[in-house]
């Protein structure tokens, strides 16, 4: 027998060996659980803080790279923008220049008809005083259509188109100094081919650079030629002229089918058969180097503020691929901080299952502490000591000693 004091009334008591043990495993399992429960409480608080830290974390991370990437998005949207106003500013400009120059033309076209009004009407006045000569005219024409016969009878065929490729050339070379500083004009000596054309005409630019080529033919024929030629006899082999030798233009300056209207009309253009091919009479030759060199002028200077247009597009569209790439970079980055908090998130998960998986196992070794206290609870001498003879003479003995 062991005598106790009790702590709260402090009277003494006295109790036996097992009753004592039985006071001792209460404590200790009273403060086991207050242990487990503590440590439970302790880890429960420890998760809560690690997760509450975590989010914390991801959140402001992930808020500095927003704010980042928002003022980079600000601010190059605020360059693209003035990139578009200076977009506008020099469309604004260059529609301003192209609508002067289209008065200016305008203005000019108005007074080259106030001219034209005035030539007109001075041409109007001397035909009008040339017909009260006629009979003097048609006499004087005569004269001439009986020199013309004359002269074609002396002449050969080939002679004759000689002296029509050399009124060309007189016609060009009055001219040249003025009007065509840049050009060449000359007759076509490369055979190699197999044929040749009669005259080539260039001009450059200012740089070296090819504005305009004509290949010329020029044909005629005498009255006493047995086979009279037309002058689509000849397109065929012109356009071969200028495909070989490289000539943007095809020219016949011809005499051939002096009777046609359609070829005394004017400058015939047959670019139907025949790529950029004209038919002209001797007296539309220099007309007709005139009018496509003005248009190949022209043409140069459309096709270089084109390209200027051209380029700044370009710039722009540039531009705007730089803003899609920082776009599609910016949402890639946002995906991958996307993916990035999800993966923090599902470890976060983990962790907490990890924890209420401890958490499960602690209860359960609690619960089977419980089964094992119950069944110690259980045990007696007797349980012990059944089916062993030995034991059970030994635990008398004990108990018959005073």
């Amino acid at each position: 027998m062991k005598e106790i004091i009790c702590p709260n009334c402090k009277k003494a008591f006295k109790v036996d060996e097992a009753g004592f043990a039985d006071i001792l495993k209460q404590v200790r399992d009273h403060q086991f659980e207050e242990e487990i429960q503590a440590r439970l409480n302790l880890a429960e608080k420890e998760k809560e803080t690690a997760i509450l830290l975590a989010e914390a974390k991801i959140k402001n991370a992930l808020q500095e790279k927003l704010t980042q990437k928002e003022q980079e998005l600000a601010e190059l949207k605020s360059k693209n923008e003035k990139a578009e106003l200076e977009k506008q500013i020099s469309v604004a400009d260059a529609v301003k220049k192209i609508e002067k120059e289209r008065d200016e033309l305008a203005n000019s076209l108005k007074s080259k008809e106030l001219e034209k009004r005035v030539l007109e009407s001075s041409l109007i006045e001397k035909f009008n005083a040339d017909l009260k000569s006629k009979d003097e005219i048609i006499k004087l024409k005569d004269e001439e259509i009986a020199l013309r016969k004359d002269m074609k009878l002396k002449l050969s065929t080939k002679m004759i188109g000689e002296t029509l490729e050399q009124h060309c050339e007189n016609e060009f070379n009055k001219l040249r100094a003025i009007a065509f500083p840049k050009s060449y004009f000359e007759k076509d000596n490369d055979s190699k081919t197999g044929s040749k054309g009669d005259y080539i005409y260039r001009e450059t630019d200012d740089d070296g650079n090819e504005v305009i080529s004509i290949m010329f033919e020029m044909k005629n024929e005498g009255d006493e030629t047995a086979t009279k030629k037309k002058n689509e006899d000849f397109f065929k082999e012109l356009d071969k002229d200028r495909s070989e030798k490289k000539c943007e233009y095809a020219v016949l300056v011809t005499l051939l089918e002096a009777d046609s209207e359609l070829y005394n009309s004017g400058i015939i253009d047959v670019s139907h058969k025949y790529p950029k091919m004209y038919v002209v009479r001797p007296q539309f030759f220099i007309p007709i180097i005139t009018l496509l060199r003005n248009a190949a002028m022209k043409s140069m200077q459309y096709k270089a503020e084109l390209a200027q247009m051209r380029n700044e597009n370009i710039d722009i569209t540039n531009f705007e691929e730089n803003i899609n790439l920082f776009k599609e970079g910016f949402a890639k980055n946002y995906e991958m901080a996307s993916r990035k908090f999800k993966t923090a998130i599902e470890e976060i998960d983990k962790t907490i299952d990890h924890l209420q998986k401890t958490k499960d196992a602690l209860l359960s070794s609690v619960n089977n502490l419980r089964l094992a206290n119950s069944k110690a609870e259980d045990l007696t001498i007797k349980k012990l000591t059944r089916g062993n003879p030995t034991m059970i003479a030994k635990f008398d003995d004990l108990s018959k000693k005073p």
